[in-house]
């Protein structure tokens, strides 16, 4: 057995003695001299500016900018980044499958589809019509998409511009891809592109239009006056 030294004995002594012993404070009075706290509350400089701005209309000019800000953000968003105009023709076959991720019940409890089915939404609904990529602000672009692909064959797609803008004009909705979602998804680099159904896949072509006066840029699998230009093709995703 490991004997404790006197000093150890000591100290755990004394460490024992404090922690049973009650604590006890003595007000030593002050000790030289004090000043008041003389910083303003922040909470009372807030309010007293609000009233300030309140009673001086600041406050509905402000609301006003955020209005107009909020509004040309929606007529006018932001253009996605790293999307150019196409310079040769490429197509590729892209499958939208997906993995359920729990399994899909139905409204009397029934299990519609167990968890990790892999379902491809073009065998259970088909396309509507065809999604076309543009830049908005390319007039050729604008113009090429439109003279092509009628309102109810297709949904114009900006991914740059203002799809508001271009509606009183054109006489038809055009729809803007918020954050890029689709072009993302799809890879789709470069504008115009077309989106269509081909069985159980989506075939996406990019197809380049000069700038100048129009010129026939033929999409894949919809007619036009010249034969079309050969392809890059790559299933499953885009090429490179």
């Amino acid at each position: 057995m490991t004997r404790l030294t006197p000093a150890l004995a000591a100290l755990g002594g004394a460490a024992l003695l404090t922690a049973s012993a009650p604590l006890a404070a003595i007000d030593h009075g002050r000790l030289g001299e004090t000043f008041p706290i003389i910083e303003t509350d922040m909470l009372s400089v807030i309010a007293t500016r609000l009233r300030s701005l309140e009673t001086s209309g600041g406050i509905a000019q402000l609301q006003a900018r955020m209005q107009r800000a909020a509004v040309a953000s929606v007529r006018r968003p932001s253009p996605l980044t790293g999307i150019t105009p196409a310079e040769r023709p490429r197509e590729w076959l892209f499958d939208p499958s997906v993995m359920l991720e729990q399994d899909i019940v139905g409204a009397r409890g029934e299990r519609i589809a167990a968890q990790g089915t892999r379902v491809n939404p073009l065998a259970l609904v088909p396309m509507p019509g065809a999604l076309v990529f543009v830049d908005g602000r390319r007039e050729e672009e604008l113009a090429w998409a439109t003279r092509r692909f009628a309102p109810g064959k297709a949904k114009i797609v900006f991914v740059a511009g203002s799809p508001f803008d271009a509606m009183k004009p054109f006489q038809r909705r055009f729809w803007f891809d918020q954050r890029g979602a689709l072009v993302t998804r799809f890879g789709i680099r470069h504008t115009p592109a077309v989106v269509t159904a081909t069985d159980t896949h989506l075939r996406i072509a990019e197809v380049p239009v000069p700038d100048g006066p129009e010129r026939h840029s033929e999409v894949p699998g919809q007619a036009g006056p010249t034969k079309p230009a050969p392809t890059d093709r790559a299933r499953q995703g885009p090429a490179s």
